[in-house]
């Protein structure tokens, strides 16, 4: 039999990267879209091609040329703080749609569609989260990820799509933009001082090779299609915990300054999701303990 063809847009990318190595170790043939700025080869990929998203005419090409079996669809700006908004919604919305429109137009559909959301489309709701929890944004990256979650409602009757929500996720390879990362570089360069905002907020944290496992899985399964899913551990951790783990682990000793400007107004002190339905999905989720996590990440 063939290899099943999976193509991933924002491939080049943190959890993109992950994705083909494991896609690729399932005997997938694995394609990448990413940027014109990241054209060139990557590890694990078959093919890498080079276009944007919001361009009506190369995303239609790469489709195309590539014909997939399966598409995981990741390219979006994923930080929270982007200081460009038009940039969040042309990549997240206009991108989706664009990428979506292309894939409805092929002779054969593909077998699985899978979106990645994201848990902040509830906004700052506390406690145990569940897909049927409100949806109640509260940055524009949130809002930008209820809007793309719309559009592939547009093409749920002519799609086999799966929509995601993962929770946050971290490890090696990720940008030090975000938290968890930010302290492993830190314990790793023996840097002496750190600012945070509030330690003591709880949150969901995963391991990405959890997260890209979840991914093979839904895409492989069936019965997933036409569902919208949480993706997360189960369990709450503080950051003040996260930050002694590390601290632990590297064996070095940081000064902590609260940064005003890392403090969220009103927010939540603990958040965590229910993986119930991915689960009763695809099975039990790889759960990787957190500070296996942070093991990993600092030995990289």
């Amino acid at each position: 039999m063939a290899r099943p063809r999976t193509l991933i847009t924002g491939g080049g990318g943190f959890t993109g990267r992950h994705l083909a190595a494991l896609l690729a170790a399932r005997g997938h043939e694995v394609h990448a879209l990413v940027h014109a700025s990241e054209a060139g080869p990557i590890p694990h990929f078959d093919a890498v091609h080079a276009g944007n998203l919001v361009d009506r005419d190369s995303v239609e090409q790469i489709v195309q040329a590539v014909q997939p079996d399966h598409v995981v669809h990741l390219a979006a700006i994923s930080f929270v703080a982007h200081g460009d908004v038009s940039e969040i919604y042309a990549a997240n919305v206009v991108g989706t749609r664009l990428l979506l429109g292309a894939l409805a137009q092929l002779p054969v559909p593909p077998r699985s569609i899978l979106v990645a959301s994201s848990a902040n489309i509830h906004g700052n709701q506390g406690g145990r989260l569940t897909e049927d929890s409100a949806i109640a944004p509260v940055n524009d990256y949130g809002v930008s990820k209820v809007a793309t979650e719309m559009v592939c409602r547009l093409f749920a009757d002519r799609l086999p799509i799966i929509v995601v929500r993962p929770f946050n996720y971290t490890g090696r390879g990720q940008s030090p933009n975000f938290l968890i990362s930010k302290i492993v570089d830190h314990a790793r360069r023996r840097a002496e001082r750190i600012e945070l905002g509030n330690i003591d907020v709880a949150r969901d944290f995963s391991d990405v090779r959890m997260v890209v496992d979840a991914y093979v899985r839904l895409i492989e399964t069936p019965k997933a299609i036409g569902g919208t899913f949480q993706l997360c551990s189960g369990k709450a951790v503080t950051l003040g915990e996260v930050l002694e783990m590390v601290q632990s682990l590297a064996g070095h000793r940081m000064d902590v300054a609260v940064n005003p400007d890392f403090v969220r107004a009103n927010e939540v002190a603990t958040l965590y999701g229910d993986p119930a339905r991915i689960e009763a999905a695809i099975g039990p989720l790889g759960h990787v303990p957190l500070v296996d996590t942070l093991r990993w990440m600092l030995d990289g």
